[in-house]
């Protein structure tokens, strides 16, 4: 068992020194040769950097006569190292003074106007003289302004109590709209106030439309404006349902064309057959006061219901008619 185990050993006695020749060949520098470490590094993991030195505030730099518009062009929470005035808010502790500006979060949560002094509201209409027109000579009433600009927008701006200057209301737009200043019929009148429905005040005749689904106000100006032409081209279509409806079917009672205005009719025209009176015709019928009367009431009687109002109007109109009272 000894002699085979002979040669295997000598092998891993040649391997030995080449390991060990080659360990020596690469062997690591000496101290004397070794890199110094920096001088900033921290002799200890448990020791802090030192603080760097603060800066004084930007308040004790400004100049008296500094461009102020150039620290608050725009509206911004307030901002103590930017405002040069000792101002101070919040409840008095022991009879003492308000808190310093310096960290008083009070002061962050109400609106500011320190971008709109007088200087800068002058810079303001200066730069934009150039590109504003004097008001037409001839828009001297609220009429003349309705009746060559009657779409009407209103928007709002808001002073929000916060760090933050907006607000999700100021988005909304309000478009007001005289149907009378409309190029509409009858028929697209009725059609339109149907798809609008409670947006339209009859007693006042505008419509409002109000949009509030896009994040931007100019987006929902311009929803409002399409919104007003596609009711606009579609109050002008007429369907081929429309062409069916019957006298129940219509949305106010029409007097033109009516069974009432045929049968009132009909009953003049046997009164004058017997009276032997066959000079008048039909539109001078119609064009006589107890006609005229006779049809107010029963228009009045069928679009605003039963009541004593109405039901004593057709009363006398009937009597007046038939010669009765």
């Amino acid at each position: 068992m000894a002699a085979p185990s002979l040669p295997a050993w000598l092998a891993l006695q040649t391997r030995a020194r080449t390991l060990r020749a080659f360990s020596t060949a690469v062997s690591p520098v000496t101290g004397a040769q070794r890199l110094s470490p920096p001088t900033t590094e921290r002799t200890s993991k448990h020791e802090r950097a030192p603080r760097r030195k603060a800066l004084p505030p930007r308040t004790e730099k400004m100049s008296v006569d500094q461009d102020w518009p150039s620290v608050y062009p725009v509206a911004a929470p307030f901002k103590p190292s930017a405002v040069p005035l000792p101002v101070r808010m919040g409840y008095p502790v022991k009879r003492g003074v308000p808190m310093a500006k310096e960290g008083n979060l009070e002061l962050l949560k109400i609106p500011n106007f320190l971008h709109l002094t007088p200087v800068a509201i002058k810079k303001h209409c200066e730069a934009l003289k150039d590109f504003c027109t004097e008001w037409p000579a001839a828009l001297d009433s609220d009429e003349k302004c309705e009746k060559h600009f009657p779409i009407e927008i209103d928007t709002a701006d808001y002073i929000s109590s916060g760090p933050s200057i907006r607000n999700p209301k100021a988005r909304v737009v309000t478009l007001r709209v005289k149907l009378s200043s409309l190029n509409l019929d009858d028929h697209a009148k009725k059609k339109l106030i149907k798809l609008v429905g409670d947006r339209y005040c009859k007693s006042t005749d505008v419509l409002t439309i109000k949009t509030d689904r896009c994040p931007l106000k100019r987006q929902n100006y311009d929803y409002a404006m399409y919104l007003l032409t596609v009711l606009y081209h579609e109050s002008w279509k007429t369907e081929e349902w429309e062409k069916k409806k019957t006298e129940a079917d219509m949305e106010e009672y029409v007097w033109k064309d009516s069974a009432s205005e045929k049968n009132i009719l009909e009953t003049l025209f046997q009164i004058k057959a017997a009276e032997k009176n066959t000079e008048l015709s039909k539109e001078e019928l119609l064009s006589t006061k107890e006609v005229e009367d006779y049809k107010n009431s029963v228009v009045s009687l069928k679009n605003e219901g039963d009541n004593e109002n109405t039901i004593s109007q057709y009363k006398e109109s009937v009597k007046r008619l038939l010669h009765l009272m």
